[in-house]
């Protein structure tokens, strides 16, 4: 094995038995220890499949060296099999760096009006309806928690919960893998439905994007350390919608998060809601914190954990969506609102890629 590939070897070992784990039926009969295992076992399957292509290729390019001082028909083949050695070396490379441990996680994603008043409120119902599109083409299921609404129909502050259907095997494919780039303000320049002189204003609204907790016991919540307020539901106007004391305020108390649902019907159901965002809230703060005691090297340059940063701005005008981490532009920003995200999303991943393979060799 070439000395600079030593890292995949325990990955190739345990990869295999991981292999022999699953194997065994009893494993199955605990579905969330299962569905790590099979997750676990499909990142690792990347780097044994990169390997197996690179020793392969490898070995090619090895024979057909000794033999080209003999033979030129092997003289002629060397070029193209030196390439290839070279080009599976790379992807090698690359599926060596660790991936983020929460790519195969589902999400709520949170998108607040800012600046702008009602105007930044119908953008952030712009938003809702990308992100909502987006994930129909991606074949993910999506879930309102939460909405407050504006008075010309926008949103005030709106949760939604994305989850991919089925068990997520390649972490690649998982919600966060591709969502968790959203995090951040996002600015629109256009001529607001209010605005009587034609004149482009400029609003922000805000994203805020959590891995969702699969196991409630994965973030321990003390009950001691929560105070649950209920009161009435309201709607935009502040007119009350319900009768009982249906709605929940959960405040957890070390870290001052609220956490506010009224959407359901019952107490219940909104206690139940509100747990769920105050859990993912509580793991993203956790994992905020670690990343800032990380080395600087180690953090994506891509996903920031400043939410106030401007990410993007969508340019009505000249239907233009620039995206200021990557320096990804397009022109189609119908197409993109939409649900056309994809492109968008894959200029910051490309990005973080190439963040980390260049963090990982200076580590090296």
């Amino acid at each position: 094995m070439s000395e600079s590939f030593a890292a995949a070897r325990p990955m190739l070992d345990e990869h295999a038995r991981i292999e022999q784990q699953l194997a065994d039926p009893a494993v199955h009969a605990d579905a969330a220890e299962a569905r790590r295992l099979g997750r676990r076992y499909a990142e690792l399957g990347r780097v044994a499949a990169a390997y197996r292509e690179w020793a392969t290729a490898e070995q090619d390019r090895a024979d057909a060296t000794e033999l080209a001082e003999s033979d030129p028909a092997f003289a002629a083949e060397l070029p193209g099999l030196v390439a290839a050695a070279e080009q599976a070396a790379d992807r090698l490379r690359r599926v060596l760096v660790p991936r983020d441990p929460d790519d195969a996680r589902d999400v709520i994603l949170e998108i607040k009006a800012g600046e702008g008043g009602e105007e930044s409120a119908l953008f952030a119902g712009d938003l809702l309806r990308m992100y909502l599109r987006f994930a129909e083409q991606r074949g993910w299921k999506t879930e309102v928690l939460e909405s407050t609404g504006s008075d010309l129909g926008g949103y005030k502050d709106v949760q939604v919960a994305v989850k991919a259907r089925g068990t997520v095997t390649d972490p690649a494919e998982g919600v966060w893998a591709a969502l968790k780039y959203e995090g951040g303000v996002h600015r629109v320049q256009r001529v607001p439905v209010t605005e009587s002189q034609g004149r482009i204003h400029t609003s922000a609204a805000g994203v805020l994007v959590f891995p969702e907790v699969e196991d409630p016991g994965e973030v321990e919540i003390d009950p001691n350390d929560l105070r649950i307020d209920v009161y009435r539901s309201s709607g935009p106007g502040g007119q009350s919608v319900n009768t009982t004391d249906s709605a929940v305020r959960i405040t957890h108390l070390p870290t001052g998060i609220v956490v506010s649902m009224q959407n359901e019907k019952s107490q219940l159901q909104n206690r139940e809601q509100a747990m769920r965002v105050l859990r993912a809230r509580l793991l993203a703060a956790q994992q905020e914190a670690a990343a800032a005691a990380a080395s600087a090297a180690r953090r994506s340059q891509v996903r920031t954990v400043d939410r106030s940063e401007r990410i993007r701005t969508y340019n009505f005008p000249e239907n233009r969506i620039a995206d200021h981490r990557t320096g990804f532009k397009a022109y189609n920003l119908d197409a993109v609102l939409d649900g056309e995200l994809g492109p968008v999303i894959q200029s910051a991943i490309d990005a973080d890629e190439a963040a980390r393979l260049a963090a990982a060799g200076q580590d090296a």
